[in-house]
């Protein structure tokens, strides 16, 4: 029997078949909304999480910058001195502590000239931190490792000659692999020297951050409190921050975000919604003659519930399958205008969005066809008969 009705459904929906094709787009247009939105949120998620990945585990220390230094009263802890990181390097046991000099200067590479910033890291440490695409890491107090992004803007080459500010010459002895973004230093958009060359041109001796490479993510907590144990008891000298506790946060940012694009998706479904509820109740008004019919032939209320809400499922389940394929070219271009790339767009979390646009579509239309069904359903069926 309920075959029967469903057959019926089809008719009815075949019999109005542009106003049946307007609800569907609008199902279609929710659907779309919240999956691409879905999408581009997921995807910019992962992108963000691919590039820190590199970052690993890590713990960045940085001296401590008072109320006073944000106003112009000078610094409370300006670098960070030699003993501090020995002292940290006992705090850390095994794992590496990288202490690091970080400054900017101009450079001219031929013709070229411009500003860059500058790490100095020990060779040893080096490895840690950034990988070789082409050339050789730095060995002794000679030479630098350029980034891509440097390397791209000034034409360097292995063996390029680097000019600094101060008259000094370097040669170009590595080219870095892409690293992408880092919350303790940027490689691609950088010059590394060795520690050496930059203390014979600069006075001071402390350091502007020490990086610690944590083996056991357990222990990040552990090391932050021992910190701030030996250095903050009395007042803050250091601060530090993990990576791990800056992915949370970003976590917590993107799903906010995440949620407030799925919302403005949802908007579109609730018109769409409304759409399918006037379709609904336009069919029933026009078939109250047709619904005596049958219910004075034995037909329950429950079939007739049942008819109506089997043409609210394949309004949304014709909108939701078509809405759920265009996302797929949606997310497509979506991806490829903001992001640049499309890596992203088969990944489970993406996969989730179209089939979370598409329940919503579907439970979207199931609710706004309850009314009009119980509506039909409760028709009094001599009053019916009556209706012209």
């Amino acid at each position: 029997m309920s075959r029967t009705f469903f057959e019926i459904a089809q008719r009815n929906l075949r019999r109005n078949l542009l106003r049946s094709m307007l609800a569907i787009i609008g199902i279609v247009i929710g659907v779309l909304a919240i999956s691409s939105l879905g999408i581009l949120g997921n995807s910019l998620t992962l992108s963000v999480k691919d590039q820190l990945s590199t970052v690993g585990d890590s713990l960045i220390v940085t001296p401590h910058i008072s109320m006073g230094a944000a106003f112009g009263g000078g610094l409370a802890e300006e670098k960070i001195s030699e003993r501090q990181v020995q002292d940290l390097r006992r705090i850390a046991g095994t794992d590496p502590v990288i202490p690091i000099y970080s400054t900017a200067d101009r450079i001219e590479v031929g013709t070229t000239k411009g500003p860059v910033s500058i790490y100095a890291i020990d060779p040893d440490d080096i490895g840690y931190m950034v990988e070789v695409d082409q050339g050789v890491l730095l060995r002794g107090t000679s030479g630098v490792l350029a980034g891509p992004t440097i390397a791209d803007q000034f034409d360097l080459r292995i063996g390029s000659q680097v000019r600094f500010s101060d008259g000094s010459t370097q040669r170009v002895v590595g080219i870095l692999k892409e690293r992408g973004l880092g919350f303790d230093i940027q490689p691609d958009l950088a010059l590394i020297v060795s520690p050496k060359w930059y203390e014979d041109r600069n006075s001071d001796r402390g350091y502007d951050q020490v990086t610690i490479k944590v083996s056991d993510i357990e222990r990040i907590d552990a090391i932050e409190e021992a910190i701030d144990q030996r250095f903050n008891r009395r007042e803050t000298v250091l601060d530090s921050y993990s990576s791990k506790m800056i992915l949370e946060s970003l976590d917590t940012v993107f799903s906010q975000i995440s949620t407030f694009t799925t919302a403005i998706g949802g908007i579109s479904l609730i018109v769409a919604g409304i759409s399918i509820l006037n379709v609904m109740l336009m069919s029933v008004t026009e078939r109250i003659r047709e619904i005596g019919i049958l219910r004075s032939i034995g037909t329950l209320r429950r079939e007739i519930r049942q008819m109506f809400l089997y043409e609210a499922l394949i309004l949304g389940a014709i909108g939701s399958s078509i809405g759920g394929l265009l996302s797929l070219g949606a997310g497509y271009l979506v991806s490829l205008l903001v992001l640049q790339s499309t890596d992203y767009l088969f990944h489970p979390s993406n996969l989730g969005s179209i089939a979370l646009g598409m329940g919503f579509g579907l439970v979207t239309a199931l609710l706004s066809g309850l009314y009009p069904a119980w509506k039909a359903a409760n028709l009094n069926p001599i009053e019916a008969l009556r209706h012209e």
